[in-house]
């Protein structure tokens, strides 16, 4: 899912963040030897994603808690049912929940908000898929989370694949120019992408022999001319501004992918509560 060693830490900072000195209200009230069980419920329907991290949520403050999923991430999850259910101390279970729950909800949210938007175009070949524009930090769960919605990664960072955007264009003077630069710096196999905003832009993309062209914020009366003009010598990407009230449209012109910074920037968290029982 994602390398053990940076989920690690970055459970540790969130810990860290929420609990510093120690919590102080449950440490209180709760003796060192006391054992609970809880169970995890989501107060709507949704998308599940982020289980292993909850999970190791828990563990990470004392590895003897017993932490039993009843749903995989990916699955579709109703009102009320029972996500999981945290056996062991009562300390760390009621410490690391709001930590737990944060990610699950955050995670859920990315793969419900994901699975609508695949849902809505599943009768096209449009591709959904995500961007960089990622909580920092969070890029790895986020990323999972939108393949848990039935979505697909967009590149990962900056140095795993080539997207000519249009301040390089600025800088290079000319698309054809960009890709020159570009395949000299870069190895062959390696897939080479330019962001357009109009025909012309296409047409001078299609001289220089790109990959995938980016159609940005294009009108989609201009975004279906432009899939005539490709027809096929390049993968075609609609991006911009696009969400529930327009992506049918968009997919109806016959791109390839559609790419939605929302999905991992703005999507709303899932509902999903602990008790003790």
């Amino acid at each position: 899912m994602f390398c053990n060693i940076a989920l690690e830490e970055l459970i540790d900072r969130a810990l860290q963040e929420d609990i510093g000195a120690g919590d102080i209200t449950t440490n209180s009230i709760v003796p060192p030897d006391h054992v609970v069980t809880a169970f995890i419920r989501p107060g709507e329907a949704g998308v599940m994603a982020g289980l292993p991290v909850a999970q190791a949520v828990f563990c990470r403050l004392n590895p003897d808690i017993r932490f039993y999923p009843r749903v995989r991430d990916g699955e579709r999850i109703e009102r009320g049912q029972l996500l999981a259910s945290v056996d062991g101390d009562g300390r760390a279970v009621l410490t690391g929940e709001r930590v737990a729950l944060n990610f699950m909800q955050h995670l859920s949210g990315i793969a419900t908000y994901t699975a609508f938007l695949v849902q809505m175009v599943e009768k096209h070949k449009a591709k959904i898929v995500d961007t960089r524009k990622t909580t920092p930090g969070l890029r790895a769960l986020e990323k999972y989370a939108v393949r848990a919605g039935g979505g697909n990664n967009h590149r990962f960072s900056l140095y795993d694949a080539v997207l000519i955007k249009d301040n390089h264009l600025q800088v290079a003077g000319s698309t054809c120019r960009a890709v020159q630069l570009v395949r000299a710096a870069v190895p062959f196999v390696m897939k080479i992408e330019v962001e357009v905003e109009d025909l012309a832009g296409v047409e001078e993309a299609l001289l220089a022999g790109v990959d995938i062209i980016m159609l940005d914020n294009m009108p989609v009366e201009i975004m279906r001319r432009a899939v005539e003009m490709v027809a096929g010598r390049a993968l075609l990407e609609a991006s911009g501004g696009i969400n529930e009230q327009n992506i049918v449209t968009v997919a109806q012109t016959g791109v390839d992918f559609i790419s939605i910074g929302s999905l991992t920037q703005s999507a709303r968290a899932l509902d999903i509560g602990l008790e003790l029982v």
